[in-house]
């Protein structure tokens, strides 16, 4: 017996879902839990199904394409574990929360390896037997930085990149080769203060929450589909320092929910959003 997930979007019409239930069922496939959506305004339908059973994956998804609307989307996907690259610059709280939830099995992901533009946490990652990579950027251009971080990237053949506080802009062709494979935590509640000292920009407006955003990276800097945030509250005791204290917590917090969702097959990319079942 195999677990996989289905993930099917495309154009709402009507009986879809008796559609989908009965091809599973032709299959003698087992639903062992389903959820869909149905964006009104767009009239975009959305349906994340888990099955158990023996897969003809071939003949699966020929069935559905027969039966679901032109243009239609879907993929059937393995329930092994997602294999992930973190790149680093010096903060250490966001790595360092993915590194322990992967180690006390909170966090189910596979983590190939770490590369960081800094040699500042190796010793950190090496302490959980998971290989890093320095590659400096001094010297470089940015292209012919990202070809050397590229060497080492493609060797592990990772499901998806983690910018853990990666502090570098990304160049578009590098991004185009991992299209809606890297997240990204940003310390600021988007779409508010981007770019760079975002909590001193909140300190200049006088803030009375403040929070981080993960999102997919695209060439629009900080925009990309927004995956998980969240916010806690401060007030004018707080100083900029203050608030990026305090905000370390929401940012590692939110990279390892959006990570999960992420890993486990939650998240649909429409357009510049996301719908996550």
């Amino acid at each position: 017996m195999e677990k996989k997930t289905l993930l099917t979007h495309c154009s709402d019409a009507p009986g879809l879902i008796s559609k989908i239930t009965n091809i599973c069922y032709k299959h003698q496939l087992n639903i062992i839990h389903n959820n869909e959506f149905v964006d009104y305004v767009s009239g975009h339908f959305f349906m994340r199904t888990e099955l158990e059973g023996y897969f003809n994956d071939h003949t699966f998804l020929a069935d559905l394409d027969h039966a679901l609307p032109q243009g239609a989307k879907r993929t059937l996907v393995d329930s092994t574990r997602k294999r992930i690259v973190i790149l680093v610059t010096k903060e250490a709280h966001c790595l360092g929360d993915i590194l322990m939830k992967t180690y006390d099995g909170s966090l189910d992901v596979e983590i190939a390896a770490v590369i960081g533009n800094y040699d500042t946490l190796q010793g950190l990652t090496e302490k959980f037997d998971i290989p890093y990579h320095y590659v400096s950027h001094e010297g470089l251009s940015r292209e012919e930085h990202e070809a050397e971080m590229l060497k080492v990237i493609d060797s592990y053949q990772a499901d998806y990149l983690v910018l853990a506080k990666y502090m570098r802009v990304l160049t578009p062709d590098f991004v185009a080769r991992y299209q809606h494979k890297i997240i990204n935590i940003h310390h600021s509640f988007l779409p508010a203060f981007i770019g760079a000292k975002p909590y001193q920009q909140a300190y200049d407006r006088g803030v009375k929450i403040i929070g981080a955003t993960a999102h997919f990276v695209t060439n629009d800097l900080d925009e990309g589909p927004i995956i998980k945030q969240d916010v806690i509250p401060v007030d004018h005791t707080f100083a900029a320092a203050d608030m990026a204290q305090a905000g370390r917590d929401v940012e590692k917090n939110v990279l390892s929910k959006a990570l999960s969702k992420v890993i486990n097959d939650h998240v649909f990319v429409q357009g510049n959003k996301t719908v996550i079942l």
